[in-house]
């Protein structure tokens, strides 16, 4: 993933929300995706799941503004 520098942003903003600093993660972000843990992947998962829904939002909007 670390060739997709925006779904790899994504999946740290995700990391961090859901692991965030007051109730730490066993790993930093970095940490986590070079050992592929879980958590992580989990990540990624939502990362993948809201650029679809988010592509798909801004389809539509193209549609609409071209009605």
């Amino acid at each position: 993933m670390q060739h997709d520098l925006r779904l790899r942003a994504a999946a740290r903003a995700i990391y961090n929300n859901v692991y965030p600093s007051a109730d730490p993660a066993p790993f930093s972000f970095d940490e986590a995706e070079r050992f592929g843990t879980v958590e992580y992947r989990q990540a990624v998962g939502a990362a993948q799941d809201a650029r679809s829904v988010l592509a798909a939002r801004h389809e539509q909007l193209l549609f609409a503004a071209i009605l």
